[in-house]
């Protein structure tokens, strides 16, 4: 082969493996995706390596958008990925604990989906972003825990402190976390909770959060089994920044390893804002004009 036409063959390929790589960087570009994963220094982690840093933990909290069709999809798809290497445990902000009948009655196959509606006080948008993880669990017979506590106690905090608590009887407090509440008014989450209301609602406000935190908290890990993974899903701002759940849960298990997920929504997904990054160990970045489910 003479050297000109060499060379000839040699720029043809170059100009080609341009061209590809041209190509290749335009659908790139035409590619607008719903989310984007990141850890907790704002760098891009792929599902996988994600899900293999979750299975190594012992208690996962899924913070949601609780109206984000995208974290409720991850939700579900996270869920039956950790299960093909880990024994689960579930459970659920959205199912408070005097419910716990009920949903294992319907776990249990002893009552069927209308049974669980009129005996639960099952949130608006059950059927389309919960009832898939609760069936997920019946299906491979994973227990699900009612963690939060009843709404009507944390309602009676927010009005009169954690003193108002001690005139219900021995069989709610059984649906508390144990009393009295540890608390600490100098967490950012609460304090914030405070500047955001501008004062109103006065210092009972965060304590009606810290009475849900702390029972998520008690009653993961009353259901936690050594050896399992236990995932649990709230609300994005009961374990934002290490605090709330995650909280509670160290003061009891410092011992055990956690992991936590968040959601924020962003303009512009392609990079994580400052203030974004730290909210979690892994955080689901969505559009911020994705579609809500209600």
């Amino acid at each position: 082969m003479y050297p000109y036409t060499s060379n000839i063959i040699l720029m043809r390929n170059i100009y080609l493996s341009v061209i590809c790589m041209l190509i290749a960087a335009a659908v790139v570009a035409q590619q607008k995706p719903a989310y984007i994963l990141y850890n907790a220094k704002g760098k891009k982690i792929g599902y996988e390596k994600m899900i293999k840093q979750l299975g190594e933990k012992d208690i996962v909290l899924f913070g949601e958008f609780h109206n984000n069709p995208i974290a409720h999809w991850l939700q579900l798809e996270v869920t039956t990925s950790l299960k093909q290497t880990r024994d689960l445990v579930m459970g659920a902000e959205m199912f408070e604990q005097d419910n716990q009948e009920a949903l294992d009655l319907y776990l249990q196959g002893k009552i069927k989906a209308k049974g669980l509606d009129s005996m639960a006080r099952l949130w608006k948008n059950y059927p389309t972003d919960y009832a898939p993880l609760v069936n997920f669990a019946k299906a491979n017979q994973i227990a699900f825990a009612a963690s939060n506590v009843p709404r009507r106690y944390a309602g009676m905090v927010a009005k009169g402190g954690f003193e108002a608590l001690d005139t219900i009887s021995t069989k709610e407090k059984a649906w508390i976390a144990p009393l009295p509440i540890v608390y600490d008014a100098e967490l950012p989450g609460y304090k914030k909770m405070i500047e955001m209301m501008g004062g109103h609602g006065g210092a009972n406000l965060p304590k009606a959060q810290a009475i849900k935190d702390a029972t998520m908290a008690h009653f993961i890990l009353q259901y936690y089994k050594t050896g399992s993974l236990f995932i649990h899903f709230n609300g994005s701002y009961h374990s934002d920044n290490h605090e709330g759940i995650l909280w509670y849960l160290k003061n009891k298990r410092p011992e055990l390893k956690y992991a936590t997920i968040s959601t924020v929504s962003q303009k512009d997904i392609k990079t994580l804002l400052e203030e974004n990054k730290g909210r979690a160990d892994f955080i689901i970045c969505v559009d911020e004009n994705m579609t809500t489910t209600y």
